[in-house]
């Protein structure tokens, strides 16, 4: 059996289309952990604690419905209301870590995964406003994924809520590859990219990553006010934050083999 919760570390890359480019990148570094085994992945280094501070830690109350009930439950439940029947399956969640107490999770992903068959994926988006939005879809077969859904949530004052998102996305193995691109009418405006590899969850790890990344959270949220800055210098139009949504959101699985449901940069992602 695999190890409880993992590290993977690598890059994001960021890019806007319109009204004028943009570029940022920056390194990362996230968990991926077995939500039904929560006491033995805070097990697995003395530098690594589930529901208490320490170096590197995991809350539940920091997804989900962030109210500290099981964050397992929570996801079979939006599973479920979606159609997908996820009651038996191992439910994870890829994440950032806290680090020193500290978090911030633009994207968390839940995988429904029943033996070597990926049944679901949850993506839980937050804003910088203290907002949360999930967006439920149903896998496909075969181990690359080609998803949609509306997008529905406010996430950068940048960008009005219009469009949608679509994920290609290969389920963590020894490697994690993710790409988001939102489509307007008009064409693509925003493209991320996230490439991670393993690495096991040990003391040893957990070091070697604060000291080349220390307080990657609190880097993570000054890169992005930072880049919205520079974005406000360039002249990007200002959108208020709208309420947010209630409900989760249900999502679209696209045919990969029929090249009529994939636009140019499904193709070629």
């Amino acid at each position: 059996m695999s190890a409880a919760a993992s590290i993977y570390a690598g890059r994001t890359v960021h890019e806007r289309f319109k009204p004028f480019g943009h570029r940022f990148s920056y390194r990362l570094a996230m968990m991926l952990i077995d939500l039904d085994r929560l006491g033995e992945a805070g097990a697995q280094s003395r530098l690594f604690s589930v529901g208490r501070f320490n170096l590197f830690g995991f809350r539940e109350d920091d997804h989900g419905a962030r109210d500290g009930s099981p964050l397992a439950d929570w996801a079979r439940t939006r599973f479920a209301e979606a159609g997908i029947d996820a009651e038996r399956a191992r439910i994870f969640l890829l994440c950032s870590p806290r680090v020193l107490g500290y978090v911030f999770n633009p994207i968390s992903i839940y995988f429904a995964q029943a033996g070597d068959r990926l049944l679901g994926v949850i993506y839980q988006v937050h804003n910088t406003f203290g907002d949360a939005h999930a967006y439920v879809v149903p896998a496909g077969p075969g181990p690359r994924q080609h998803q949609e859904a509306d997008k529905v949530l406010h996430v950068s004052p940048f960008f009005d809520v219009a469009g949608r998102y679509e994920f290609v996305l290969r389920p963590p193995g020894e490697r994690f590859h993710l790409v988001i691109r939102k489509a307007r009418e008009d064409g693509a405006d925003f493209l991320a990219t996230m490439a991670l590899e393993r690495r096991p969850l040990t003391s040893a790890t957990l070091l070697a990553l604060f000291a080349s990344q220390p307080f990657s959270t609190l880097k993570t949220i000054a890169a992005i006010h930072g880049e919205a800055l520079r974005l406000w210098l360039k002249g990007a139009r200002y959108h208020p934050r709208p309420a947010p949504p209630g409900q989760a959101s249900r999502g679209r699985r696209v045919d990969a083999a029929d090249p009529e449901n994939l636009g140019p940069a499904r193709r070629s992602a």
